[in-house]
């Protein structure tokens, strides 16, 4: 979900993204990982992104993971032989503080053959950073901060300027979400309002996916058991029950026993 979210944002505004990724402003287009290979390597948080001279690989991590250094040698080699006259970008961007020292390995290495990446960690990014672009104001509260809940306070003033009320409900739910991973649910809930996230089509993607696997099973209740298998996902992903009842408007006690269950 949070790799999701990430993504929605790089998609939806990619000048805010690039900006901060690169240093400078660039206009970037989608570029499939399947223009790299046929058989793209499994990333749910694989962003690739091209302009005509360079090619932005980035990928958002919620934990640190032994795979991710192969991954962007891969992808170096694989973006080389489709575009060997671009340069070639990557960033790994870490969003929830770790002692690990896997957040800090910007390299892949093996003999002959060495490869190196940027390292981003949100919680050493300056806040004000992420309070001047509106694609990046859900990523301010996992940022370097002493006061994670005033920091919210100003994305959520920040966010009510918006005047596109789409756009402002999509990003109030990437900020409640990534919010949720450093704060606790209730004051989230007290800052950014549930009726306005609940608009967003993160949200409404989220319960079609509940709708689609109700349909596939073709239960008389399907829609219910779909929606079920979409807060187990989301559980097993790392979001609390609390979140989950938020997206999935089930029952706080459903939820709890499917934690439960399949914990």
């Amino acid at each position: 979900m949070y790799d999701n979210i990430c993504k929605f944002l790089a998609e939806t505004f990619p000048d805010d993204v690039a900006t901060w990724l690169l240093g400078r402003s660039v206009q970037l287009s989608q570029l499939s990982p399947k223009e790299l290979s046929n058989e793209p390597i499994r990333a749910d948080a694989l962003i690739l992104q091209q302009s005509e001279d360079l090619v932005l690989h980035s990928e958002f991590q919620t934990q640190p993971s032994e795979e991710v250094p192969f991954r962007m040698a891969d992808y170096r080699l694989r973006g080389y032989r489709r575009f060997p006259h671009k340069r070639m970008i990557q960033v790994v961007v870490y969003l929830k503080p770790s002692n690990s020292p896997l957040v800090y390995q910007n390299y892949f290495h093996i003999e002959g053959l060495q490869c190196q990446f940027r390292v981003i960690r949100l919680w050493e990014q300056p806040k004000d950073l992420f309070l001047q672009s509106p694609g990046l104001l859900p990523f301010a509260v996992l940022s370097d901060t002493d006061n994670r809940s005033q920091v919210l306070n100003q994305v959520a003033e920040e966010l009510d300027k918006i005047e596109d009320r789409r756009t402002r409900s999509n990003l109030a739910a990437a900020t409640g979400v990534l919010a949720g991973l450093v704060l606790d649910d209730g004051l989230i809930r007290q800052i950014i309002r549930r009726d306005v996230m609940r608009e967003s089509v993160v949200y409404q993607e989220i319960l079609r996916e509940g709708e689609l696997i109700g349909e596939q099973r073709g239960e008389q209740r399907g829609i219910l058991a779909g929606k079920q298998q979409v807060a187990i996902n989301l559980l097993r992903q790392g979001m609390t029950v609390e979140q989950v009842v938020t997206v999935t408007e089930l029952p706080r006690d459903v939820v709890q026993k499917l934690r439960d269950d399949n914990g």
